[in-house]
């Protein structure tokens, strides 16, 4: 039996590496372990360095994906088409490095006067943002869980990082045990999958799940199972709970971080297994996903409206944002809409990073004077800090779809992908959704409302410092926000690049 072993040792074949298709996950690896290192040398009046080679580490990686982009081959599979570096992997890694970047802008002035611990709080940062460059390029269940919880795990003790606050300590219990919860049925229905098709390669299940064109119970069950455990990370109602306590009682740029990149690589996994497992499965998913979208939208909404605090109006926002990013999903399966919806949700993704990231820097910076979270305290700030009252008015306008900003060409693409169908679940969600983006301007112009028309409360005009990194933070969101309205194909392109479909196996 010992020979049988070796001789099957034998014929093993070590893999084919392509290093410079995984230099971004490389640099990331690698800047993790030197921060970490690095962190161990450092006196608490040193501390910021772990903040800058971060940054460092970030940028480094980008450069990776853009040398990928430029000169790169069109294509880059590895470990049997199991890690896939193509053009829309490249994309939604940059959207994840860029976003990580940012958010370490908006957290390095916040994390140091915080008294928290700075190096670890930038490990965890980096090792979550790994997750989320990984799950780009994932095309095998295996690697789509191990990306997910990689990312996962440092997020449930980043959104606890404010040990001194009740809140925050609710914030990681809540996140934790709903995360685990979730990713118990998500796995559960990977293990169903795998059971029906024999392999874990989504471009396999793909094409042997329904493969006699009728859906066993099992099949159906998978699918459902695996589709509700990623609701759970997006965010989707009935699945939402956690997000508004979470959202509150982490750090702010936690909050952001959570908002914007964790609920991207949820979107993105989900869409990966909807464009390469599930092609056959449509009957299956597109009435979930369409009630999904059609309550996540309608309710987040109705809640949002009800808020006074400026963090749980964003959270709601964020649920309601969610609906009109599977919207698209809803129709992916149908012949003449696949290419219109995939490009959709990538564009919404970009845009929405963009815009929400930036609302978030705003509650920071306002914060640090008035010390409240409510909606309230922004009466008046266009008065006495003129800038950040016109920033916040630019993302609370792009956040509800008014033009020429970057929000209305993302619900564009929505609804286009939609009605590009031509059928009833695309007619039908697209006039929900018109009726949701009414709705939703409701408490957009409520903020707006209290940055321009009301007074200052009790009168404060103190004037706001905003720390040098948040408004690099500023500058950088606005400008992607305002430039992507005005000229819609620089990210409209991302669909011309290739055919994003066949990228994904379609």
């Amino acid at each position: 039996m010992i020979a049988g072993l070796l001789a099957t040792a034998g014929e093993w074949v070590a893999p084919t590496l392509d290093y410079h298709a995984l230099a971004p996950e490389i640099v990331l690896a690698a800047g993790i372990f030197a921060v970490l290192s690095l962190d161990l040398f450092l006196g608490p009046e040193r501390r910021w360095v772990t903040s800058a080679l971060s940054g460092f580490v970030l940028l480094g990686a980008l450069v990776g994906v853009v040398t990928l982009s430029v000169i790169g081959d069109d294509t880059r599979s590895m470990f049997g088409g199991r890690y896939v570096v193509d053009e829309y992997a490249l994309i939604l890694k940059a959207l994840f490095l860029l976003t990580g970047y940012v958010v370490i802008l908006m957290s390095s002035d916040e994390i140091e006067h915080g008294r928290y611990h700075q190096g670890e709080y930038y490990v965890l940062l980096l090792t979550s943002v790994l997750g989320m460059v990984m799950m780009a390029s994932s095309r095998d269940l295996l690697s789509i869980f191990v990306a997910l919880e990689l990312l996962s795990i440092p997020a449930y003790m980043l959104a606890a990082w404010n040990k001194r606050n009740s809140k925050g300590n609710e914030a990681g219990v809540k996140y934790y045990l709903l995360g685990v919860f979730a990713s118990a049925i998500m796995l559960y229905g990977m293990s169903l999958l795998y059971g029906v098709t024999g392999t874990t390669l989504l471009t396999e299940i793909g094409s042997s799940i329904t493969a006699n064109g009728q859906y066993s119970g099992i099949e159906t069950l998978a699918v459902v199972f695996v589709v509700v455990g990623f609701a759970f990370k997006v965010s989707a109602v009935p699945f939402h709970q956690w997000a508004p306590d979470v959202y509150e009682g982490a750090p702010t740029p936690i909050t952001a971080f959570l908002s914007v990149a964790s609920k991207a690589a949820g979107f993105v996994a989900l869409t990966t297994l909807v464009f390469v497992a599930f092609p056959k499965a449509v009957d299956v998913y597109q009435p979930f996903i369409w009630v999904l979208a059609v309550a996540s939208m309608t309710i987040g909404n109705l809640l949002a409206l009800r808020q006074t605090n400026i963090v749980r109006m964003l959270a709601y926002s964020s649920i309601s944002q969610g609906g009109f990013i599977l919207m698209p999903l809803t129709v992916a399966g149908i012949p003449g809409a696949s290419e219109s919806a995939l490009k959709a949700v990538v564009v919404y993704l970009v845009v929405y990073a963009a815009t929400n990231l930036g609302a978030f820097a705003v509650v920071i910076a306002v914060s640090r004077k008035t010390r409240s979270g409510e909606i309230s305290s922004f009466g008046g700030l266009f008065s006495y800090a003129p800038a950040l009252g016109v920033l916040m008015t630019v993302f609370m306008a792009s956040l509800a779809g008014i033009p020429p900003l970057g929000g209305w060409f993302a619900k564009f693409g929505a609804f286009k992908a939609v009605l590009d169908a031509d059928t009833g679940w695309g007619y039908s969600i697209a006039i929900i959704a018109a009726v949701n983006t009414v709705i939703a301007a409701a408490y957009y112009v409520t903020v707006m409302r209290e940055i321009w028309m009301k007074p200052v409360p009790d009168g404060d005009t103190t004037e706001i410092r905003t720390p040098s990194s948040v408004q690099a933070a500023l500058i950088i969101t606005c400008a992607v926000t305002i430039v992507l309205g005005v000229l819609p194909d620089l990210v409209g392109r991302f669909g011309d690049l290739s055919d994003l479909t066949g990228a994904l196996g379609r």
